[in-house]
């Protein structure tokens, strides 16, 4: 699974900024200098959990009911999405080497054809990983 929901505490601070914690997961937190920044980040900071959690293979815990959460005057339950595909296909798109065995007649027509052989591979592995 790579898209997830997740409430996030937003804390108003007396400076107007807010910090943000997500109660269902360990060490997830950040901070905004505004509403909108402060969403932004929160979105950025629960995909590079949850991303951390499945590299680890790491169970993912439940999301909780947000009224299941106890908030002060000045803090505010909001759901956060991220897609953890999303940020996999920005911050982790190094290129990898593979080896990979064919047959002889099939590696000559896609070489008389004038075929990438990588981006094609690519295109067939995305197609392939979309269809699940």
């Amino acid at each position: 699974m790579s898209k997830y929901a997740y409430p996030a505490v937003f804390t108003l601070e007396e400076d107007g900024t807010y910090s943000i914690i997500f109660p269902d997961l360990e060490g997830c937190y950040t901070c905004g200098d505004s509403l909108e920044d402060g969403i932004e980040m929160a979105e950025d900071a629960l995909a590079l959990t949850l991303y951390g959690y499945e590299k680890e293979g790491r169970e993912i815990p439940k999301a909780s009911v947000p009224t299941a959460i106890t908030v002060s005057e000045n803090e505010f339950v909001n759901f956060i999405a991220c897609d953890t595909m999303a940020y996999r296909k920005m911050y982790n798109n190094k290129a990898v080497k593979k080896t990979l065995t064919i047959p002889e007649w099939l590696n000559e027509a896609a070489t008389s054809m004038g075929l990438n052989f990588s981006q094609v591979l690519q295109e067939a592995l995305i197609s392939k990983i979309q269809m699940h």
